[in-house]
């Protein structure tokens, strides 16, 4: 269980990369990574990455798992930046095939 756990984070992470700057991900990375950046200070972003103004794929490279968890067979796993700065999460739920059915940005 553990090995898929990973396997999905994985998929996951490459999902929501792949959605930064397209339409999918207007309402979800695209925009996580843009209110983070206008929102935390430069002295968090400069702490985690070496710069005060990252890169959006820096901002991405620092998201971490936070949580996964099921309802009705579908696995969720939600991903957020280091620390309490945020109380927002990158959702992905994955349906009974293992396939990617959702990406959202959550409150």
């Amino acid at each position: 269980m553990e090995v898929e756990v990973e396997k999905r984070a994985a998929l996951a992470l490459e999902a929501i990369r792949k959605a930064y700057g397209t339409e999918a991900g207007k309402y979800r990375s695209t925009m996580f990574v843009g209110h983070h950046l206008e929102e935390l200070p430069q002295s968090y972003w400069e702490e985690l990455t070496g710069n005060p103004s990252p890169a959006p794929e820096a901002v991405l490279g620092l998201l971490e798992l936070k949580s996964t968890w099921s309802e009705r067979e579908i696995e969720n796993f939600d991903f957020s930046l280091p620390g309490d700065v945020t109380d927002y999460m990158l959702s992905v739920r994955f349906n009974d095939a293992g396939e990617i059915e959702e990406l959202s940005m959550e409150s």
